[in-house]
């Protein structure tokens, strides 16, 4: 864990998140663009990574479906996650993207749906509001009986979009695409400037974050650790987890994106020094 420089390209003291210490807990490898985000706004981002996005033990399932691709009526995308993984594993088969046809796709969100449309694909379904219930909204249950959907996804996601589907008549083939694990972090560092009141805010990008969050810095002490600190989660699946194990939140963008997040952390701090 280290604190990310902070850009100069312009006076610190001219930026919304001058002097805020904010702690940036969604993967390294995806935590760039929120990170350089928060330097541009003058924010000193401390990488604190609780969750690894690494391949499934199997590729079995996945290679499967790709293999037999044209008899899906449906994708549903839920990540970019699924996205790049099943697009890797669909180049190395060395399929064609029209293979993928007449094959109707769904994607939870713009960054998701940016993803789908590299495989050539545009998304029938990009809900507002970027959670598994809001596909459900905009797809027609009497139109689901009979067709076949597959979801790659990470083996522990919510099953709420599966069970729904089923119950409405669908066959689905749920496949893991990658999995999201807990990386090996020494907690030490992070509770010594949680107890030292040294932090500003914590963000949280999805629940495994939360969760992870919670294991490594000692399950019960992290509500009142987070007590000085700001908490931040990207939207309301993320702030319900973080609630279920008593932490207070204080963002919840509208947006439930980084650029939302963003946003939302910048009205904050301006609130609180208004």
């Amino acid at each position: 864990m280290k604190p990310a420089k902070v850009n100069a390209s312009m006076p610190q003291k001219s930026k919304p998140l001058s002097g805020c210490r904010i702690v940036v807990t969604r993967a390294r490898s995806q935590a760039s663009s929120f990170i350089e985000a928060l330097e541009n706004l003058g924010a000193e981002a401390i990488e604190f990574p609780t969750i690894e996005i690494v391949p499934p033990e199997s590729y079995g399932a996945l290679d499967q479906a790709i293999e037999n691709i044209e008899e899906y009526d449906w994708i549903i995308f839920t990540s970019v996650n699924g996205v790049r993984y099943f697009s890797d594993r669909f180049s190395k088969f060395k399929k064609e993207t029209n293979r993928l046809g007449k094959i109707r796709a769904a994607a939870i969100g713009p960054e998701t749906a940016n993803a789908v449309k590299l495989l050539g694909l545009t998304p029938r379904v990009v809900p507002d509001e970027y959670r598994a219930e809001a596909i459900l909204a905009n797809l027609r249950p009497g139109e689901m009986r009979g067709q076949k959907i597959l979801v790659p996804r990470a083996a522990e996601a919510r099953d709420v979009l599966i069970g729904t589907l089923r119950q409405w008549g669908a066959e689905v083939d749920v496949v893991e695409a990658y999995r999201a694990v807990a990386p090996k972090n020494d907690p030490r560092p992070m509770r010594t400037l949680l107890l030292d009141g040294q932090t500003d805010m914590v963000t949280f990008t999805s629940s495994s974050t939360v969760r992870n969050f919670v294991a490594l810095l000692g399950g019960r002490d992290v509500p009142a650790l987070l007590a000085a600190a700001a908490v931040a989660c990207i939207g309301p699946i993320t702030q319900g987890t973080a609630e279920e194990m008593g932490i207070r939140v204080d963002v919840v963008p509208q947006d439930y994106t980084i650029a939302g997040l963003t946003a939302g952390i910048v009205e904050y701090f301006n609130d609180k020094r208004d």
